[in-house]
């Protein structure tokens, strides 16, 4: 057995040893040389560089013992030190003290350090002498210290409080230590718990700040186990008092009962009152006859009012209450003299889609639907048109008192323009209007208020074609337009643009006709081809396989080029074009000259020849050799250029010569 000895045994320990000795001599009967550990003078210790102690010192004793005996002695001399286990209490006191460390003896083998920050709770710190509780981490870490901790014996008798105050319901006393998200925390026994601000008082806190750093009596209400978690509470301490009031309320309440309450809280729906330990609910919607944004436009924090209960559940636990039920209902009051036809003034309370209600007095609306704003067939909408508090006058349209329905009418307060359409906007005239809404196949123009129509994307223009309107105009912007047609049972008016000019395809015809040359340049394109921007602000259109280059680079968007046309329609107002075409004619034009050339050079070489036979005919025998030379050298000649001259081209068929 071997272990790390950092205490010399004094006088007493070394009795015990002596003793074990010599009753093991009486019953062994055997000599044990006990004088060797309890009289005999140490010899000189020799050093070793691995251990303190020489084991090697006296090999005799160590011989003289049995493997039964150095176990017992080992046994009684382990029996002289405490023995301790991981996470175990115990006291301990303090040794001496370092300007870091508290050194604390708890009896066993070596003593142990704890810093001195875990004693910052206690008044004057810590002091020699002091005895004090500590949990032992580890009996030996790796590097063979004693591992002890206060603060860990601390927070362990903490939560064994706690568990037990929870059980039992006990008032404890904390200190609000600091502030943190949604509560405080709080010192309980010296372990931090949690406050929730929900519990700090029975009326609602804003402030937290202020319970910073009071000691203020609590309730344990909540604990985990599980992560050593506590939540306490300050108003649990009040409940019984508030639920002993509740029980009176709740034994007198019902429905249609007034009752005073204070405003404890304000939300975006509604206010909570306190009716004296029970909580009521005011639905935002229960405030007032009239609309309110907010209930803090009219209602305060600590408020006191009179309310009716509207509701309650059958636990009288959620209690719903009203304040504009204690007056009569306007719609009640109304005066006689409101009809049908009659002039009234409103303020816009809520705009839908589907239109505007105005307010007449609180608590009376009326609703004006989109198809009476104005007597124009365009599509308004109802949000763009109406802002909530512009006020407005219409005419009432149908009044319902049993059912409080009332619908107005902005568009009847003028007269309706479509009932003479014909006379002011007949068709062919010219007029200027302003783009109201532009939509993925035409332009809504208004000419005058109640009257407007359509232009179709087709009729914008008769050279551009449009993705969409608003590459052409924008909403807002004036534009010349010609009445087309006039559908006056539809209310609606077809309006044209590009028919305030002459078609100008009838007179490009002869310019862009088949064959002709044209500059242009690409402005977009696609896997298909390419829009290209011609003279006049015309477009056309090249297919992919027109735009390859000579260089067999297709003409990339935004280049300036040369493009054939090769289509014209003056019906579908289409323009086909190719650049490819116009290299593909060079080269064939390059190649007939060519052509013709070499017919001709074979014609001059024929002439020669039949020159060179006329000759021989009249030549001596000397001048034959010569000549055969230079007619064989020109029927070669002669013989290349007609087959050049009778080559066929590529793409058509090849012809047969005449023998």
């Amino acid at each position: 057995m071997s272990f790390n000895i950092n205490k010399q045994l004094n006088a007493e320990e070394q009795e015990p040893i002596a003793a074990d000795a010599a009753e093991v001599t009486a019953t062994t009967n055997e000599p044990v040389e006990t004088a060797t550990v309890t009289t005999k003078a140490p010899e000189p210790v020799i050093e070793t560089a691995h251990d303190d102690f020489d084991w090697s010192r006296d090999k005799r004793n160590v011989a003289a013992y049995s493997v039964e005996e150095k176990a017992k002695y080992d046994t009684v001399y382990d029996n002289t030190f405490k023995q301790i286990n991981d996470g175990e209490m115990i006291q301990a006191t303090v040794e001496s003290l370092t300007k870091t460390d508290a050194v604390v003896n708890i009896g066993f083998k070596s003593d142990g350090l704890i810093s001195l920050n875990e004693f910052r709770d206690i008044p004057g710190g810590v002091k020699v002498g002091d005895i004090i509780e500590v949990m032992v981490v580890e009996k030996e870490d790796r590097e063979g210290n004693l591992n002890l901790s206060r603060k860990s014996a601390r927070i362990t008798r903490a939560w064994e409080r706690i568990v037990e105050v929870n059980k039992t319901g006990e008032i404890v006393t904390g200190l609000v230590t600091s502030k943190t998200k949604g509560g405080l925390i709080v010192d309980v026994f010296g372990m931090e718990t949690f406050l929730p601000g929900s519990q700090i008082d029975v009326k609602p806190v804003t402030d937290y700040d202020q319970f910073v750093g009071k000691t203020m009596e609590f309730k344990v209400v909540k604990i985990n186990e599980a992560i050593k978690n506590a939540v306490v509470s300050h108003k649990a301490l009040f409940e019984s008092d508030i639920e002993a009031q509740r029980a009176e309320i709740i034994g007198k309440l019902e429905k249609g009962q007034v009752l005073e309450g204070t405003i404890k809280n304000i939300t975006d729906f509604g206010a909570f009152l306190d009716l004296g330990g029970l909580d009521g609910l005011l639905y935002i919607t229960d405030i007032s006859w009239g609309r309110i944004n907010h209930p803090s436009e009219v209602l305060k924090m600590d408020q006191k009012l009179n309310v009716v209960v509207l509701d309650f559940d059958d636990d009288k636990k959620r209690i719903s209450l009203g304040l504009k039920q204690l007056t009569p209902h306007p719609w009640d009051t109304l005066a006689e003299t409101l009809k049908e036809g009659e002039i009234v003034k409103g303020k816009v309370v809520n705009i839908e889609d589907y239109g505007a209600f105005l307010e007449i007095m609180p608590g009376v609306e009326g609703l004006v639907h989109v198809s009476e704003i104005t007597w124009a067939n365009t599509p308004i909408n109802a949000k763009e048109f109406f802002k909530l508090g512009d006020e407005y006058e219409a005419k009432v349209v149908t009044l319902d008192k049993e059912t409080r329905k009332m619908s107005l009418s902005i568009k009847q307060m003028t007269e309706d323009p479509w009932s003479t359409i014909e006379n002011k906007f007949p068709e062919n005239s010219r007029h200027m209007g302003v783009v109201k809404n532009i939509t993925p196949y035409g332009v809504f123009v208004e000419l005058s208020t109640g009257i407007g129509g359509m232009i179709h994307i087709s009729d914008l223009s008769w050279l551009k074609r449009f993705n969409n309107p608003n590459e052409y105009t924008k909403v807002g912007n004036e534009i010349e337009v010609i009445i087309l047609n006039i559908d006056k049972e539809g209310r609606k008016l077809q309006l044209g643009h590009k028919q305030i000019e002459e078609d100008p395809w009838n007179s490009l015809e002869s310019t862009f006709s088949e064959g002709s040359i044209h500059e242009g340049t690409v402005v977009k394109k696609d896997d298909k081809g390419a829009v290209v921007q011609l003279p006049y602000g015309l477009e056309g259109y090249a297919p992919m396989r027109h735009l390859m280059k000579e260089d067999e680079k297709t003409i990339a968007a935004d280049e300036i080029a040369q493009f054939m046309v090769i289509e014209f329609d003056r019906n579908d107002k289409r323009i086909v074009l190719s650049h490819t075409r116009l290299w593909e004619q060079e080269k064939e034009e390059e190649k007939q000259v060519m052509i013709k050339e070499k017919k001709a050079e074979a014609e001059v070489t024929k002439k020669a020849v039949k020159t060179i036979q006329s000759k021989v005919e009249k030549a001596t025998l000397g001048d034959l050799g010569v000549l055969a030379g230079l007619k064989a050298k020109m029927d070669n000649d002669a013989a290349a250029g007609e087959a050049s001259a009778t080559e066929p081209k590529a793409d058509e068929p090849t012809e047969p010569t005449a023998e």
